[in-house]
């Protein structure tokens, strides 16, 4: 292994071993633009520049003033009446030597006047702090680039994320309980054989107690079987009926008291685990019939053309089943044992895989791709996660904004508490109206404050009445809206550095599902909640 390979195993062990080689990979292969160098916007370039980006860019026309070097630690006094974009990147650059940052001293707005394709190149795009206007038109020419905008906002002790992006697909979704793919109810024929060169009741003690408890539950499956019309246990009652029956399998000694059997109490804890029936999990189903498996064109990114070879291998050589995943938990066995039941997983997760990489060379070929554009690799890796594959999809900013296709339901749903957190999504769409209408935002002077409250509780009206949503806002939520003066408070910002960070990591590395497609979170209470609009 080279000295550097080496280094940056050490460095960045404890991210390896959450989104491994190939994630960190896509991390420092990607290229994050973020708009406005403001605390948050700090705040999430360094979640992003410690675990190793390939390279940032930080657009940002605004210079630094007091107020940015009280909230922001990647700003000093020095740095007062410089570009911001510029002082930050010097700042945020000493965190990691691997990682290249770069800054466009110019306004987003004008960039997106004179050269909207600026914005093409990027892995992901993050606005943080910018109005309304800004982000409905850097969105559609994000939207039409298929490039994810994250945008985040801090305004007082409230903080705003919205993710926006046509579609994005994630094949390693990383679920929190997945289940074991044993098979047991539709053994394959490798491990049928591998089943029956067990000969339980010659074996001697020792081989007996460390049979592998797959072993165990397939052996008694097929006495119980033979006994019950070929019907596997399904009711609680069944299930309890089939532990009992593993539980005579173990041995007794000359007085007939039962032996200390481990592995047979390992069976009895995993009969629901092994029972589970194999099916396709309807998330998949859906994707399976979605029109980008079923027109493959040469268009189709890798995910879908392989996404329709897994369907055309469930419907031949899988007899209805996905690819074997080809990995068993451990268990209570001796080495030799264990390792011959792994082999014949992972023998037949490596022919399902081939089998699916024929039809993936057919489809390329048919739609005129290149036919190096998918490696074996990732085919292996997307057969493994077949059964936890996700597709998000978030609605467009102008979708959202628009008065025809506003999601009214969610929001009157949401207010039927008065308190929740759609009351602040409220809020900073009435805040960015008086923006607009004002050039400021409100209580931003603080002997304004008084006048502020009705101008601004008069944009909640006009907001309301636009999107016809009877809901009552409490003047409450003016107020305090009106003494925030669109205020930054650091900790709400490193709240939200971290969090938008990761999401940003999960899009790079389309590894673990974001979120869709509005989070809000409320320093007051510590809640948060995530919409969909």
């Amino acid at each position: 292994m080279s000295s550097n390979k080496a280094s940056k195993e050490q460095k960045y062990d404890r991210q390896l071993r959450l989104w491994g080689d190939h994630g960190q990979e896509a991390l420092e292969n990607a290229h994050v633009c973020l708009i406005n160098a403001s605390a948050t916007g700090t705040e999430i370039l360094k979640n992003l520049v410690l675990p190793g980006i390939g390279a940032f860019t930080i657009v940002d026309g605004h210079t630094v003033t007091g107020e940015d070097v009280g909230n922001n630690f990647f700003l000093s006094t020095d740095h007062i009446g410089k570009n911001r974009a510029h002082a930050a990147t010097e700042l945020l650059q000493e965190l990691n030597s691997d990682v290249s940052g770069n800054f466009v001293e110019e306004s987003p707005e004008k960039l997106l006047e004179n050269n909207p394709e600026f914005f093409h190149r990027f892995t992901v795009v993050i606005g943080a702090q910018l109005p309304e206007k800004t982000c409905l038109c850097l969105g559609s020419v994000l939207w039409s680039a298929s490039v994810p905008f994250l945008i985040c906002k801090t305004y007082g002790l409230i903080g705003y994320m919205r993710l926006v992006v046509e579609e994005h697909s994630v094949i390693e979704s990383h679920p929190d309980n997945a289940l074991e793919d044993l098979r047991l109810d539709e053994p394959f024929d490798q491990l049928n054989k591998h089943i029956a060169s067990y000969d339980l009741e010659s074996m001697n003690k020792k081989d007996h107690s460390h049979t592998p408890w797959v072993i165990l539950i397939a052996k008694h499956l097929e006495k119980w079987l033979s006994e019950h019309d070929g019907q596997i246990p399904k009711t609680y009652r069944e299930k309890e009926a089939f532990r009992q029956f593993i539980r005579e399998g173990v041995r007794k000694n000359e007085n007939g008291v039962p032996e200390d059997e481990e592995n047979f109490d390992e069976a009895i804890k995993n009969v629901n685990t092994a029972l589970n029936p194999t099916k396709i999990p309807n998330v998949v189903q859906d994707l399976f019939n979605s029109e980008q498996c079923n027109n493959i064109t040469n268009e189709s990114s890798p995910f879908w053309v392989m996404l329709r070879a897994v369907k055309e291998f469930v419907q031949n050589e899988g007899n209805g089943n996905l690819p074997v995943r080809g990995t068993i938990p451990d268990m209570i066995a001796d080495s030799q044992k264990f390792i011959n039941l792994q082999n014949i997983y992972r023998q037949k997760a490596l022919q399902d895989a081939a089998a699916v990489s024929k039809h993936v060379a057919c489809l390329i070929q048919s739609a005129g791709m290149a036919p190096d554009s998918i490696s074996d690799q990732d085919i292996k890796l997307f057969c493994k996660h077949a059964a936890f594959l996700r597709v998000v999809r978030c609605r467009s900013l102008a979708e959202e904004y628009s008065v025809d296709l506003v999601n009214k339901d969610e929001i009157i749903s949401a207010m039927d508490s008065p308190d929740s957190e759609m009351v602040f999504y409220l809020m900073l769409r009435a805040v960015d109206r008086f923006y607009q209408q004002h050039s400021r935002y409100p209580g931003v002077f603080n002997y304004q404050v008084e006048e502020d409250i009705s101008k601004l509780k008069l944009c909640v009206t006009s907001l309301l009445q636009e999107y016809n949503l009877s809901v009552n806002i409490k003047d409450d939520y003016v107020h305090e809206f009106c003494r925030y003066g669109a205020t930054e408070p650091h900790t709400v910002s490193a709240f939200m550095g971290g969090a938008a960070a990761q999401e940003a990591i999960k899009l790079i590395t389309h590894q673990f599902v974001p979120f869709s497609n509005t989070y809000i979170y409320n320093a007051m209470s510590q809640t948060s909640a995530t919409h969909q609009l």
